[in-house]
């Protein structure tokens, strides 16, 4: 793109400031400038201009009532488990990992995903996610693609960990990685935000932009290339998450659903999960930022929250829905943050307080367009402890915690007695390597007789 090219292309979407300071920017910042200049999509930052216009959606919800919530258990799910064990067996199963953050809030400096929580081992979250594929591939005799989003900030750290670590016995071939996009930051007039003379301020556009990434990376391709029908997704921060639980997909097939969603009850009023509703005959997750404070506390006869059961990012997709669904524009939400600007004097400026809008797409507004949709509850002691935060709640040792408290439920289970202190927790770390032992099932199988605990525990191939 020539300048006059980018002049042309930013007076049709009233940016033209971007150009302020070109004339006293060096020729290497002027060729990057101008590539992000033609890769600003016209048509979003029209649609997000008209958000801060009070032309978009409106912020909380109305009419909305919580949506159905399926529990499988006995029978249902043990037939439910034989047809996602077939599905994964056919080689019909991809997974899809979203591992665009950055450790930044855990005082990691590094993709969150190489970040280590492993209670014994200190493997990464991306090794015990990948020993969870690699055990399906094992289990089933099939092969099981790993897809992950990196993002612009991430993606040549992720890929180099990967290859350090050798995939974790997966076959690189089946390991593929694609970048999300990335959107700019408007001020309260809509106007593009340079954080520095010659560099527009950028970060990345939700992880509903997976879809657009997908399709613009060729994943789509790949998927029907082998012969891919069903996608398992989540997110890298929850190493508890039982990836491509076959319970979960061969329910949503049986189903015949576009999408299904995992939901657990949420801990208190306020915890930060999108909450499953339907809205006009119609599926919905809302985001909990877009609830109004008398929604979060609204309760039902039983005392219970009206609107109880929050989605952790445990989704199953049916490919065809996730392809149409990526030629369309999926809603836009907003937040008003601190953003990195260039002062008058043409000096960075970190600002004190709010001064800019960021802008993402979530991935389960593809909700209202899905025929079926199966909302499956599980117990959030199994399958969600996010690592979020240094400290406190969803931190790494509130994760730790929790893997030791099922893996102690699993061994139990199996018949070995766990020593517990006065709260109830393990005596010891303990840790089962997903390859060793996916599901207590399996477990009591691979554990030699008498087998019995006395120190820290490690059962791993």
């Amino acid at each position: 793109m020539t300048v006059d090219e980018a002049r042309e292309k930013l007076a049709l979407c009233g940016q033209t400031h971007v150009l302020e300071w070109w004339d006293s920017i060096g020729e290497e910042s002027r060729q990057s400038l101008l590539s992000q200049v033609k890769a600003l999509d016209a048509a979003a930052l029209g649609r997000m201009a008209a958000m801060l216009r009070g032309e978009g959606p409106a912020a909380a919800p109305a009419g909305i009532a919580p949506a159905d919530v399926v529990e499988l258990g006995g029978q249902d799910r043990a037939v439910a488990i034989a047809r996602g064990e077939e599905l994964i067996r056919a080689g019909e199963v991809g997974v899809l990992l979203v591992a665009g953050g950055q450790g930044s809030r855990l005082g990691f400096d590094g993709p969150k995903g190489i970040y280590e929580v492993g209670p014994v081992s200190d493997a990464s979250l991306f090794e015990i996610h990948a020993r969870k594929v690699l055990s399906l591939e094992r289990a089933f005799g099939c092969h099981v693609p790993l897809y992950i989003m990196t993002s612009d900030i991430n993606d040549a750290a992720t890929r180099e960990f990967f290859s350090k670590k050798a995939f974790f016995g997966l076959s690189p071939d089946r390991v593929r990685f694609f970048v999300q996009g990335m959107w700019p930051a408007l001020d309260g007039d809509g106007r593009v935000i340079l954080d520095e003379p010659g560099h527009i301020f950028m970060s990345p556009d939700g992880h509903g932009g997976i879809l657009r990434a997908l399709a613009e990376n060729g994943m789509f391709r790949d998927m029907e290339r082998r012969g891919i029908t069903t996608l398992f997704y989540f997110q890298v921060d929850n190493p508890m998450v039982e990836v491509a639980d076959p319970a979960f997909i061969g329910l949503h097939a049986i189903r015949g659903a576009d999408v299904s969603v995992k939901v657990c009850a949420k801990r208190d009023p306020s915890e930060g999960l999108g909450v499953v509703v339907k809205k006009d005959g119609r599926n919905a997750i809302v985001e909990y930022t877009e609830l109004s404070s008398a929604q979060k506390e609204a309760r039902g006869a039983d005392g219970r929250l009206r609107f109880l059961y929050g989605s952790v990012a445990i989704h199953v997709f049916s490919l065809d829905f996730l392809v149409g669904e990526s030629k369309r524009d999926l809603p836009l939400h907003v937040a008003h943050k601190k953003v990195p600007f260039v002062g008058a004097d043409g000096k960075a400026v970190k600002p004190d307080a709010p001064n800019g809008f960021k802008f993402e797409k979530f991935i389960f507004d593809v909700l209202p367009d899905a025929g079926t949709v199966v909302n499956l509850a599980f117990e959030r002691g199994d399958e969600f402890s996010p690592v979020k935060n240094a400290n406190g709640a969803d931190s790494p040792a509130t994760t730790r915690r929790d893997m030791a408290l099922k893996f102690a439920r699993w061994l139990e289970w199996c018949g070995v007695k766990v020593p517990r202190d006065g709260d109830g927790l393990p005596a010891m770390k303990i840790e089962i390597d997903p390859c060793f032992a996916s599901n207590r099932e399996q477990l009591r199988k691979r554990l030699p007789p008498g087998f019995s605990i006395s120190g820290d525990v490690l059962l791993r191939n």
